[in-house]
């Protein structure tokens, strides 16, 4: 790691845009028609499809530290359509429930982008797509499925894309094949953020920051300056939600870091391409997620330190030396003339893993509880489509309308079971991680067009297949 390498502090997203101005916390007890816990992507987008669909609605936020503080301040800008747990899905309910729900994903994109420019947040967003290659035997089998498998759940406008048509988008070193998606953007994490926090307050909704809550029972959310008592309250917390007295054990809190190279000289881009600025992916076990950013570096993320004792959360996106190194391995295995690059910011956030892998949005119509999470890193987009399908939950449950497209998807009051308790939870996710890397470096060096079998072990384990 570099010595001019700023390590942590929250993000590169915020080292860009400075923290926001804090706003006040709970003075104390307090009513509401909706207590929504957690000032994230999912927290406010609910809170701006409730408020916009009944204006009235007395909304109040809760957000430990700052609105963006988590997942949502740091990810990689992939605003994608990918959802967790759709196979799973298409097997418990029938393949036409998940091309639904797969189609509503498709939707989202198109929806982020539009409420974006109609509430003028300005998020640096390019719908380039998103190109995900492959490099290796093994990953080019991966990919043909992986395309296939995608075009069967309705995504017609997809292109598998040979060596050349990969290099015409991203020239990436030894690339042999890519799939490309149009449902797909890059954005810069934290003006989508603050922009959403402003647009919500905007409309008559109450955030208060600094006041973590420690218990969510049905018509309370307890904080240390008091309590919100409310008909409906809504947990999310995604990563964040072990924290919480009684979830420890119900979503793993999944590490994930990324660095920031400096802005990139055009005589770089000369020999990389990536004009489109597509969101950028592999097929790799232990995968990569990168971005074109809008001043031109690459920001480029992976799993480093994949889990902590205990569910234990990050402090400020801290990220192990090890974990930036091996990052910028994967950097300059992509694009070989990065070598000499300076590293300018490194990070780590987590994201929330159910037991199954499968996302979930759920409303207990007996307590008022309702909850919405487990994206395993595609919250970018899932966020949005959780929120409106809590609103139109609530107001179905409220009696102001009926059932909807958004209520009869498969995901809607998914149960999960719990993980294990430690340290069999600790022991598991280290040796989840260790097969995925060790499958990748063996693929990497064979020529057998089968998926190593530790990987497929490792997935059949975890519940991630």
């Amino acid at each position: 790691m570099s010595t001019s390498t700023v390590n942590g502090g929250i993000s590169f997203w915020y080292a860009q845009e400075g923290l926001p101005a804090p706003r006040e916390p709970l003075p104390g007890d307090t009513t509401a028609d909706i207590c929504i816990v957690g000032g994230g992507y999912t927290g406010l987008w609910t809170a701006y499809y409730l408020k916009k669909a009944v204006p009235f609605l007395n909304i109040t936020v809760l957000e430990a530290k700052f609105c963006g503080y988590g997942a949502s301040g740091r990810n990689g800008g992939w605003l994608y359509n990918g959802i967790a747990g759709r196979g799973r899905y298409a097997r418990l309910h029938g393949h036409d429930a998940a091309v639904r729900l797969q189609q509503a994903m498709n939707d989202t994109v198109d929806e982020v982008v539009r409420t974006a420019a109609e509430e003028n947040i300005d998020a640096d967003i390019h719908q380039g797509g998103v190109l995900e290659v492959a490099y290796t035997p093994a990953q080019l089998e991966r990919l043909k499925t992986f395309h296939a498998v995608e075009i069967a759940f309705g995504e017609k406008d997809r292109a598998l894309l040979g060596a050349r048509e990969t290099a015409d988008r991203v020239r990436v070193a030894g690339a042999v094949a890519s799939s490309w998606t149009p449902h797909g953007a890059r954005l810069h994490p934290v003006k989508l953020v603050t922009g959403l926090a402003d647009t919500v307050a905007a409309l008559g909704v109450t955030i208060h920051e600094s006041t973590p809550v420690t218990e969510i029972r049905p018509k309370h959310a307890v904080t240390p300056y008091g309590t919100v008592r409310a008909p409906y309250i809504l947990r999310c917390t995604e990563g964040f939600t072990a924290g919480l007295k009684g979830q420890r054990r119900a979503w793993l809190p999944m590490n994930s870091s990324m660095i920031a190279t400096e802005p990139l000289p055009q005589s770089v881009w000369d020999t990389i391409g990536w004009d489109g600025r597509e969101a950028l992916g592999d097929m790799a076990h232990a995968y990569m997620y990168a971005q074109r950013t809008a001043d031109n570096r690459i920001a480029i993320g992976g799993r480093g330190v994949p889990y902590r004792y205990g569910s234990r959360t990050d402090n400020d996106g801290r990220t192990q030396p090890a974990t930036i190194q091996a990052l910028r391995d994967i950097l300059v295995r992509f694009f070989p003339t990065t070598a000499g690059v300076r590293i300018d910011h490194a990070w780590s956030g987590v994201l929330g893993v159910p037991r199954d892998w499968c996302a979930t949005v759920t409303l207990d119509r007996s307590t008022g509880l309702g909850w919405a999470g487990g994206y395993v890193g595609s919250g970018v987009a899932t966020t949005n489509l959780a929120a409106r399908t809590l609103r139109d939950l609530i107001q179905q449950d409220s009696g102001q309308s009926g059932p909807t497209d958004l209520t009869t998807l498969p995901w809607v009051n998914h149960k999960v079971r719990k993980w294990e308790p430690e340290p069999l939870r600790w022991l598991g996710v280290q040796a989840m991680y260790a097969a995925y890397r060790g499958a990748d470096r063996r693929e990497s060096r064979g020529r057998t067009t089968a998926t190593d079998r530790v990987a497929t072990l490792a997935d059949k384990i975890s519940g991630r297949g």
